[in-house]
């Protein structure tokens, strides 16, 4: 079974930057922390990241639900530049209420010069029938909030043009 939260969004700035900002660059800046979503503290295993087939070993900071560490492992699926990434979380070591793993969709599509069309989209798997009615609760309202704030975040970084980590 499966949920998906959909959002979009125009960015003033480069096609490049808009493509870029949200895989390249500093996770700890796009994965502030949100409500029960732990902020990454940083990732390891991390030197094949940024290319399809890629992976990294995401590390969260401490909570009442997760005592800090290894989170989950995070995937290129596939990555078409200046239009799509795609990623898979999986491999979760934290409680994921039951959830299998977590897609992610960046699509990047310039609209004129310096304006850029971005549309963000995940889809959470599971294999609970009991549990899907709060999968997809928790999908529609705190997973689209916390994809706000992580779009949000990817803006500024890419506004203020920052740096690169990855390839």
């Amino acid at each position: 079974m499966r949920t998906t939260a959909k959002i979009s969004s125009v960015f003033n700035t480069t096609l490049e930057r808009a493509f870029k900002s949200p895989m390249l660059c500093d996770i700890t800046e796009v994965h502030s922390g949100h409500w029960v979503t732990p902020k990454v503290t940083h990732c390891t295993e991390d030197a094949t990241w940024g290319r399809a087939g890629g992976s990294r070993k995401v590390h969260m900071a401490r909570t009442p639900m997760f005592k800090g560490g290894e989170a989950s492992l995070d995937t290129v699926l596939e990555r078409r530049e200046n239009q799509y990434w795609k990623i898979e979380v999986s491999d979760f070591k934290t409680w994921s209420m039951g959830f299998e793993k977590f897609q992610g969709e960046w699509f990047t599509e310039q609209i004129e010069e310096g304006r850029v069309l971005v549309r963000y989209r995940y889809t959470l798997f599971s294999n609970s029938v009991v549990f899907y009615p709060l999968h997809w609760l928790f999908t529609k309202l705190i997973w689209k909030s916390y994809m706000r704030q992580v779009l949000e975040n990817i803006r500024k970084l890419a506004m203020r043009k920052a740096p690169y980590l990855h390839d």
